[in-house]
């Protein structure tokens, strides 16, 4: 008699999100952290938007992965402004960190 594979069922990122409360949370920091960035957007000069990516929340503070040295030294100046911004759409942000990381 021949062996039978059995093969697990194949599940979207969205579906085993659903299924583990860690990958849920994860999924749900994930999109609030997308949110973000979407919601600063129009403060930022045309040229950075390209060039920030969203990164993790932890702890109340918020990292931003930029392409370079150069976007992290003009979004620095704009710091202040963003917080100020988040926090009057109902972020609780304590404090926003820029990363530079090149996209993959």
């Amino acid at each position: 008699m021949a062996q039978q594979n059995k093969m697990n069922p194949v599940v979207s990122i969205a579906q085993a999100a659903r299924g583990s409360a860690t990958l849920a949370r994860l999924a749900d920091l994930a999109e609030d952290s997308a949110r973000r960035l979407q919601a600063i957007s129009p403060l930022l000069p045309p040229g950075l938007r390209g060039a920030l990516r969203a990164g993790p929340i932890e702890d109340g503070s918020w990292c931003l992965l930029v392409s370079s040295n150069a976007v992290a030294a003009k979004l620095r100046q704009q710091l202040p402004a963003l917080l100020a911004h988040l926090r009057s759409h109902g972020w609780e942000v304590t404090s926003i960190r820029l990363k530079v990381s090149v996209p993959t």
